[in-house]
């Protein structure tokens, strides 16, 4: 388990951005999304370090229905926390996004999963987590998502958005166990968690902040229908 341990060496970290050379600010929509919304619910599969700050940035965008914590990617079925954590599954944390088409697009999600959400160009590992389980991870659901996914990375490139190569993979969703009920909704559960005011907090106020049209106060929750 992570240990709030970590938190008074942590705190120069965690007062830098997703990127950490460059400010947290908005990057350039993706060029490539989704074309029409044929669908009210659609599912994104995103890994990006611990899926207790991925869920909480995640439940406060507008159109997202559901976020779920979980494990993908890996060759173990139904793996247990533990199991995921040792990196012999190769799973990685993962979360499971529901989300209106109508309301926030595929495109939009990975905007903020690269500029908020995570650190794409950290190789497994995120801030205090290393490891296989925490790496950077979009496991597309379709041959749209791949291909949403795959342009935005090479735009973003080309964009020179980042100090350092984007080492995000793109590998096509097979399968998703939701994590130990404990997990869900941990970073609502526990505001005061040293490990979530010192690394999740922030990514949530920074989502406020760079893309407002985009946030929601209240957060959806997994007990939520």
């Amino acid at each position: 388990m992570r240990s709030s341990l970590f938190a008074a060496a942590l705190v120069t970290l965690a007062a830098l951005p997703a990127c950490a050379d460059q400010a947290p600010r908005a990057l350039p929509a993706p060029a490539v999304d989704e074309r029409h919304a044929t669908a009210a619910s659609e599912t994104a599969v995103l890994a990006g370090g611990c899926f207790w700050g991925m869920q909480g940035v995640f439940e406060h965008v507008k159109g997202v229905t559901k976020v779920i914590s979980g494990y993908s990617g890996g060759t173990v079925a139904d793996p247990s926390y533990g199991e995921v954590s040792s990196g012999d599954t190769g799973h990685a944390e993962t979360v499971k996004i529901a989300f209106d088409p109508r309301q926030v697009t595929y495109g939009q999600l990975l905007r903020i999963f690269f500029s908020v959400a995570h650190d794409p160009t950290e190789l497994n590992r995120q801030g205090p987590d290393d490891g296989t389980n925490y790496r950077s991870d979009i496991f597309f659901t379709s041959p749209e998502q791949k291909e949403i996914a795959t342009a935005y990375i090479a735009q973003l490139g080309k964009a020179h958005a980042y100090g350092d190569p984007i080492v995000t993979r793109v590998d096509k969703f097979t399968a998703f166990y939701p994590a130990e009920d404990y997990h869900q909704d941990y970073l609502i559960h526990n505001p005061d968690d040293g490990y979530i005011v010192i690394n999740d907090l922030p990514k949530i106020a920074n989502l406020k902040r760079i893309y407002p049209q985009m946030y929601r106060e209240k957060p959806v929750t997994v007990a939520e229908k």
